[in-house]
């Protein structure tokens, strides 16, 4: 047996003739920032990743040729996963009384706020694992089930958004005597006017809270941001308090990549890298930290895009096994499913965990929906191939690409289109992260008008090595002041619409708004200095002059009709408004 495409990279460089073929073939392979990743990388994925071989099949062929006469090394068999974890259905002794855990939980929680049922019980062996605990919740005809978890010193959770006013009744099941047949009340009085609940999918292609209030996500990326330490963090909340975003995408993990190498403060699981990790044993101050930083969101109006894998990873924390890995998102679903501003994200770039096939994202998302019985949005994130969105867990893709194909995306799935990554303000060395602010606010204009809703991104290059993408800190770039201004604009969609549609447009420039009433139409780089629109027989128009850009809107005098010709500035980041006069509106 010789060495081939479908080699891993680590039990590659085992062996060292193979492994000098291979830094031959890829100098500084082993030094490269993305090289945790790589290893668990069969050659063939590897190799479509890195320089030189990426945009040179002969180099790659010729890699590959010269393997080919390298006897392979036998590799130690892969150790077993560790047997599931299955709790006993006995975990106390007899004596012990059943319902006897003392408990504390509120009389009165108010609509879309966390009631928590906190008990008091069991701290012997490991509760993680040995206690399996639920809780069913009654209002009415509605029953929803919900998990609960541990956190620490025999103090045993189970959480639940209550969404509907009235008496909600509880009865709790566990395998610890003390924990079982715990039955209690609670009443469930209105929303607060600030709350509006849980973000959900609307008309297909749009958001809504679950009270009605339209929901139009503009995001941003911040994926470490939580792993930084007190002060950077509270930087992060002070600049997302005074900016436009309303949505963060962010990681559980913590994230080894480029910018972003120091350990962080704290780790999900008991252990470390040196002496390994326990993953049947979460750290709760690891949790407790993130929780906190999920209600602070929440508290700033901000959904918290929760990315449960992703692959840059030098812990391990990306290939757990696939109990820990189940467990790992029973304990988060449990913990946080309770908070309002939630998203479930599986994956950052689900295409290069490559320690992951296609069974274990369909297997996830059934961990999660049997988890989480608030139904929070749910989608998963692609580098290079876009995940099928058509899968029924989906909620909405979430697309690392231009915002070209937006509409085409909206009709193969039927779903919402999020931009997620369409590329990121900064001056780092990567082209994914060198935009120009104009290049990423057209791109945010460009997929808003297609009918999508877009996230922004920040890559400037700092003496502390501070960058916004990574690790937050302060907003830099020029773009988030017009993102502003475009969320304003979006917000001015007609009321009782549930966003931008794309329209029907002419071959160059996209249109997006609301069929016969609202309309924009987006230039992008492109200055011409007069546009015409054939507005339909016996209507009549405003028509206003956007500067994306400066953000001013110049309306035009009087109303339009017919075929109208719009005199422009003949520069860049101009639009169009067109918006139906109120008493011509059927």
């Amino acid at each position: 047996m010789s060495y081939g495409p479908d080699s891993v990279l680590r039990d590659v460089l085992r062996n060292e003739q193979a492994a000098a073929v291979v830094r031959t073939h890829l100098p500084g392979i082993e030094k490269d920032w993305t090289r945790v990743q790589f290893l668990r990388g069969t050659l063939r994925q590897v190799t479509g990743f890195a320089l030189p071989t990426r945009i040179d099949p002969a180099a790659r062929e010729a890699l590959y040729a010269e393997l080919a006469s390298v006897p392979e090394t036998a590799v130690e068999g892969t150790p077993p996963d560790r047997p599931a974890a299955v709790p006993s259905t006995d975990h106390e002794t007899a004596d012990v009384p059943i319902s006897s855990a003392r408990t504390v939980h509120q009389d009165t929680v108010r609509k879309w706020r966390v009631f928590e049922l906190e008990l008091h019980g069991p701290a012997h062996g490991n509760p993680f694992t040995d206690v399996a605990l639920h809780a069913e919740f009654h209002c009415g005809e509605r029953t929803l089930t919900a998990h609960g978890f541990y956190d620490g010193d025999g103090v045993h959770r189970i959480r639940l958004m209550a969404d509907e006013e009235g008496t909600w009744s509880f009865r709790t099941t566990s395998n610890a005597r003390s924990l079982d047949a715990i039955t209690g009340t609670f009443h469930c009085a209105p929303a607060d006017p600030a709350d509006h609940g849980p973000v959900r999918v609307h008309d297909r292609f749009h958001f809504r809270h679950a009270d009605g209030t339209r929901h139009l996500p503009l995001g941003t990326t911040a994926y470490a941001w939580t792993h930084q330490g007190e002060e950077l963090e509270k930087q992060t909340l002070q600049s997302l308090a005074e900016g436009p975003f309303n949505k963060i995408r962010m990681c559980v993990f913590p994230k080894s990549y480029i910018h972003n190498t120091e350990e962080p403060d704290r780790y999900p699981f008991a252990g470390s890298s040196a002496a390994g990790w326990d993953f049947t044993r979460f750290d709760l101050d690891f949790f407790r930290h993130l929780e906190q930083r999920v209600e602070q969101l929440g508290a700033l109006g901000i959904e918290a895009d929760l990315i449960l894998f992703h692959p840059y990873d030098r812990w391990g924390f990306s290939d757990m096994g696939p109990d820990a890995d189940d467990r790992y998102l029973r304990y988060v679903v449990a913990r946080l499913g309770a908070h309002a501003n939630v998203w479930w994200s599986l994956a950052n770039e689900y295409d290069l965990l490559w320690s992951k096939d296609a069974d274990n994202w369909h297997r996830f998302a059934a961990v999660v929906r049997a988890a989480d019985p608030h139904d929070h949005l749910l989608s998963v994130h692609n580098c290079v191939e876009l995940y099928d969105n058509g899968a029924d867990w989906v909620t909405h893709s979430s697309i690392q690409r231009p915002p070209e194909r937006t509409p085409a995306w909206r009709e193969e799935w039927g779903k919402p289109v999020t931009l997620d990554e369409l590329g990121y303000e900064g001056d780092v060395e990567w082209g994914w992260g060198n935009l120009t602010s104009q290049d990423l606010v057209r791109r945010c204009w460009g997929g808003v008008v297609r009918g999508g809703y877009v996230t922004h991104g920040e890559c400037y290059l700092a003496e502390d090595d501070v960058l916004w993408w990574s690790k937050g800190g302060l907003l830099k770039g020029e773009s988030t002041a017009r993102l502003e201004f475009l969320r304003t604009i979006l917000g001015q969609t007609p009321a009782d619409a549930p966003g931008i549609d794309p329209l029907p447009s002419d071959f160059d420039f996209p249109t997006g708004g609301v069929a016969g009433r609202y309309q924009l139409t987006y230039f992008g780089a492109a200055q011409p200095r007069l546009r015409s629109f054939h507005l339909p027989a016996g209507t009549r128009w405003s028509v206003e002059v956007i500067d994306t850009w400066n953000m001013t809107i110049t309306e035009l005098p009087g109303a339009h009709e017919g075929t109208t010709t719009v005199p422009l500035p003949g520069r860049p980041d101009m639009a169009v408004r067109l918006r139906l006069l109120e008493e011509d509106a059927c």
